[in-house]
């Protein structure tokens, strides 16, 4: 997907040049961007939060969404697994989705990940997966867990080395996976439909394989122990149209935004809700610079789910890009009144009240969306800006050196964080964050 298009999915897309990657078909090392959306991340996890409990694993597991067209699902650390949204788009049952997102957790459960996060203590391995930049986002958010994942993706040949499972460990989570979906009461034949997907692909080059193949080779004595452990659990599923409609929902605004606006309103009726066929056309509508029926079609999924935050988060988006500032702001008011701890919501009725000269009212959703998710560059820059317009130099300057070290511009973000600590009280942590960002890009420049 080109940058110009990128638009298309909430003008929210946050670029992880060296982190967050995954297997790409290219042999060098490519930049990978998250496609952030309050509602199809939340859509994913109300998907996916029944499969983490029957594994153990709660509420600590958050899905996001990967800006990458190919088939695949990975996870780098005991906090997040990640979909591509070619993998979301291709899927036709929510127990699909569910056996993928299953899979990966098993892969968490198991150790999987832990065992191979102490392949990174050595220094060569450091040097190769770019734990400078783990380090900067560590001192910037305090996260070490995520830092680790962080570390991953400036060389593709490593990654793959990382993310590909052996086969034990494939089918130890073949066998958990299957377990978890019926343990959650979900068909488990959604394993196989997803691994039909793939049929055939074991007979290509590894450079035509989707991604997914090439991390998680699929064997006939794989396939065949499979089809035995899905016919163990039969007949134990139990029907919930709730999931039936988030999935459609989150499928269906993926597909709204990254699809053709003629392949949207050619196909919105395909979806069972009223609500989401008028989202889908809110969508189509305002990619087509259409903003009245963009509004109108929003206004009429409203009428359907009067208090859903999503939807009026989404008219606020709508309003914003067409400069109606003020009206974004209501809209975007009211979402977060309907869901106040959303980070993504939060960030932009901030970004809405520095389009009506309100810094001071935007500093405290835009501190309270960054202390709920730091990976949102789009926040650290509005942030950075409130911190400017209300003559707070010093934490703009801060604000600066994260928003670059997240994207792995160290030498940039220490210029930054140099700036800041001249002009913050020493010893304040706001100064340790940016004392912590200099020092990572000095190692990095020693390393060199």
């Amino acid at each position: 997907m080109t940058a110009p298009s990128i638009t298309a999915l909430r003008a929210r897309v946050v670029t992880l040049v060296a982190g967050f990657a995954l297997v790409l078909s290219s042999t060098t090392a490519q930049a990978v961007s998250l496609l952030r959306d309050p509602d199809i991340e939340h859509a994913l996890q109300r998907m996916a939060s029944p499969v983490l409990y029957a594994a153990g694993l709660g509420d600590n597991i958050k899905i996001l969404l990967v800006n990458d067209q190919s088939l695949n699902a990975f996870v780098v650390d005991h906090g997040h697994i990640f979909i591509n949204s070619g993998m979301l788009m291709r899927m036709t049952t929510p127990e699909m989705l569910q056996a993928v997102i299953a899979h990966e957790a098993a892969h968490i459960a198991n150790g999987h990940i832990a065992r191979r996060m102490a392949n990174l203590d050595s220094a060569r391995t450091a040097a190769g997966l770019g734990l400078a930049l783990a380090l900067a986002t560590a001192a910037a958010s305090g996260r070490g867990d995520v830092a680790a994942a962080l570390a991953l993706g400036t060389q593709s040949s490593a990654l793959r080395q990382f993310l590909a499972h052996t086969r034990a460990e494939e089918s130890s989570a073949d066998q958990s996976g299957i377990r978890y979906l019926a343990a959650a009461g979900i068909d488990p034949s959604g394993t196989l439909d997803v691994h039909r997907l793939f049929e055939g692909q074991e007979l290509l080059s590894t450079s035509l394989q989707d991604p997914y193949m090439r991390t998680h080779p699929l064997s006939r004595d794989r396939l065949r122990a499979m089809e035995g452990f899905v016919a163990a659990y039969a007949g134990k599923a139990k029907p919930n149209p709730d999931l039936d409609y988030w999935y459609d929902r989150a499928r269906g605004k993926t597909t709204a935004f990254l699809r053709p606006t003629k392949w949207t309103l050619q196909r919105y009726k395909e979806s069972a809700a009223e609500d989401v066929r008028h989202m889908r056309l809110a969508v189509a509508y305002h990619r087509q610079q259409n903003a009245a029926k963009a509004v109108s079609h929003i206004n009429q999924a409203l009428e359907v789910r009067p208090n859903d935050p999503y939807y009026y988060e989404l008219k606020g988006q709508i309003l914003l890009e067409n400069r109606q500032f003020q009206n974004a702001v209501t809209a975007y008011k009211k979402a977060a009144d309907l869901a106040p701890s959303n980070a993504l919501i939060l960030g932009g009725l901030g970004r809405s009240l520095l389009t009506v000269n309100r810094p001071k009212e935007a500093l405290t959703y835009l501190e309270a969306a960054r202390a709920r998710d730091f990976r949102d560059a789009n926040v650290l820059r509005d942030l950075g800006s409130a911190y400017a317009q209300t003559g707070q130099h010093g934490m703009a300057s801060l604000l600066a050196a994260e928003r670059h070290a997240l994207a792995n511009r160290l030498d940039d973000a220490e210029i930054h964080a140099r700036r800041a600590m001249a002009r913050l009280p020493q010893g304040s942590n706001a100064y340790r964050r940016a004392d912590d960002i200099a020092r990572a890009a000095k190692r990095r420049k020693d390393k060199k």
